[in-house]
């Protein structure tokens, strides 16, 4: 009896002890080294499964991609450029959008839909679709003048055209009206590149504010 009673409690505690194993084998992370355009990228498959549709979530599953996308050192081939995969790895990680200065907001949104990441296709097509609105809502009017100068002031003028005007043309229109000047009269066509944030904002509001020599 005592034999058997023995016997019982070595394998239960065999069982928790298994059991405890294998609860700790199972909770730990998974690790993947993806391979994307010659750039090594390490993550988890809990990561890459953020989104269980993605082309990332299938390559840690599927068997046949498992076994013909790996290089040399084990790695999952990607032919992508990488400096786009780190936005779209980074948002698998934490859920938010973030996108170096130096890369467009287009090619990221090529590379989830590359990855067939559908969260982050909505989120960079509202994105670009707000940066749209805001660039039309901003109106760049051209303001003209035209200043009429005697031949020996002409260069004086032009000289002193100031806070944002620009010469566009210089027009020659002959003798002055008086007979006692035989200098030449010529106008001035001058420019002035008006921003304005939207179109309830007429440019002549902003005009008197425009200072001329």
């Amino acid at each position: 009896m005592f034999g058997l009673l023995s016997l019982f409690s070595m394998t239960s505690d065999a069982t928790v002890t298994n059991g405890h194993t294998k609860h700790e084998s199972s909770s730990k992370k998974e690790w993947v080294r993806l391979n994307v355009g010659g750039t090594t990228f390490l993550t988890t498959k809990q990561t890459l499964c953020k989104d269980p549709h993605s082309f990332l979530c299938r390559i840690c599953h599927d068997e046949q991609l498992i076994d013909s996308m790996r290089d040399s050192t084990g790695a999952f081939l990607i032919d992508r450029d990488p400096a786009y995969f780190g936005p779209v790895l980074n948002y698998l990680r934490h859920g938010k959008v973030i996108i170096d200065k130096n890369l467009i907001e287009e090619g990221v949104l090529a590379e989830a839909e590359f990855y067939q990441i559908s969260s982050l296709v909505r989120l960079l097509k509202v994105r670009l679709r707000e940066k749209d609105d805001g660039n039309q809502s901003k109106r760049t009017q051209q303001v003209y003048r035209v200043l009429q100068s005697h031949e020996d002031e002409l260069t004086q003028m032009l000289s002193t055209l100031s806070d944002g005007w620009k010469c566009e043309q210089v027009i020659n229109i002959g003798s002055g009206y008086s007979y006692e000047c035989n200098q030449s009269e010529f106008l001035i066509l001058a420019s002035y590149q008006l921003d304005t944030p939207d179109s309830d904002h007429s440019p002549h509001k902003f005009i008197d504010k425009i200072q001329l020599p």
